[in-house]
């Protein structure tokens, strides 16, 4: 899974990285080392601009862990923050956003963490790492996103809707996969165009778009226990510690 990464590019940098023709200035997100769960964090869409009818790449500050429409409360998003690449196209939780709302999320890199034998008698351990491409290049993590609304107010009642993105992970490889089984899959730049565009809607089409460029040009290093608490965060976290494993 992916519970934990880190986001440090600013807006504008996402905006001239990905083409971004439409953003709010006004929208800001300070850099965050330690992404969590229900976090704001940053997405670039492809959405049609029904006054134009011209498709508009977008940069939107959206909550992590997705909030399915039928869903009865938003709760629910705090459980639904990874979508498995095996059956994306299949859950019902993810099914028609795999066919029509489809994201990248910017990483730095994600955290994950490997369990330690217990030191005598003490309870086990856990080591974080941060897992991050080699040659510092921006991850584009494949995500999807959903909208949401609360039922009890208006329609037209901005405050009303929600919109949460989720991370779909895969089978985790190399530098990952000796720490934990998962990784977030991450789009390969030829790909982006076709992943984001909203007129692509045939499954298996999507599905030979979801492989890890990656590969083996991922680092694992071992960080602070400091990254397991939320309250956390800052460049520090990323300082190398001694690798126990």
């Amino acid at each position: 899974m992916c519970g934990r990464y880190v986001s440090t590019t600013g807006p504008q940098d996402l905006v001239n990285l990905f083409g971004v023709t439409r953003w709010d200035p006004e929208e800001t997100l300070a850099p965050d080392y330690n992404v969590a769960p229900t976090a704001d964090v940053w997405a670039v869409l492809d959405r049609l601009d029904k006054d134009t009818d011209i498709v508009q790449r977008r940069l939107r500050a959206l909550r992590w862990g997705l909030v399915p429409s039928w869903a009865k409360d938003p709760s629910v998003g705090s459980r639904m923050i990874n979508a498995r690449v095996e059956t994306v196209h299949e859950k019902p939780a993810y099914r028609k956003a795999f066919a029509t709302r489809r994201c990248l999320l910017p990483a730095d890199g994600f955290y994950e963490w490997t369990a330690l034998p217990a030191v005598a008698g003490g309870k086990p351990r856990k080591q974080p790492y941060f897992i991050a491409p080699a040659d510092g290049s921006l991850m584009a993590m494949a995500g999807l996103y959903e909208f949401w609304r609360d039922r009890a107010r208006p329609e037209d009642d901005a405050g009303a809707w929600l919109t949460t993105v989720t991370i779909i992970t895969t089978e985790a490889r190399d530098a990952a996969g000796r720490i934990h089984d998962r990784m977030p899959l991450a789009i390969d730049p030829a790909d982006v165009d076709a992943w984001l565009d909203p007129s692509r809607t045939d499954p298996d089409e999507l599905r030979a778009l979801l492989h890890t460029p990656a590969g083996g040009e991922l680092s694992a290093t071992p960080v602070s226990t400091a990254v397991n608490s939320v309250r956390n965060n800052g460049p520090h976290l990323l300082d190398p510690v001694p690798d126990p494993a």
